[in-house]
């Protein structure tokens, strides 16, 4: 059984809408593994992706987030050039990559560097869900 049908599941319970959605689209993914990319823990609250992006200028790329859903595209503009290849290893074809990001991450910033794209990411808690101390009396 690859895909499991979740529909039975949400004629009972209520609430975890969210939980279904995303292993919907965990079990949709098929990206392949174009472009290869890196998930880094930089430290307790702060990671960051590198995706390999040889080829592409920034203005070819695009980030959006939406939902706790990170969409990474890379799309060439313009016809591409007529080439005569002996061999060629590296792909230029256009890509989506998708992360999901779990609940509180924030986008800090990204950055195009050497042809890889860097995405930086950070987990900021609201007060009100960190665990507090009691004291007692």
């Amino acid at each position: 059984m690859r895909n499991p049908d979740f529909s039975p599941l949400y004629r009972s319970a209520i609430g975890f809408d969210r939980l279904f959605n995303l292993l919907e689209t965990g079990q949709s993914q098929s990206n392949g593994g174009y472009p290869p990319y890196n998930v880094e823990l930089v430290d307790e609250n702060q990671y960051r992706i590198a995706i390999a992006v040889a080829g592409f200028s920034e203005q070819e790329l695009d980030i959006t987030a939406h939902d706790n859903l990170l969409i990474v595209k890379g799309a060439h503009v313009g016809e591409p050039a007529a080439r005569n290849y002996l061999y060629q290893g590296i792909a230029e074809r256009n890509f989506e990559r998708k992360f999901q990001l779990a609940e509180h991450i924030q986008i800090k910033g990204a950055n195009l560097e050497n042809g890889l794209l860097y995405i930086d990411l950070e987990r900021i808690v609201p007060e009100t869900m960190k665990p507090r101390r009691i004291e007692i009396k």
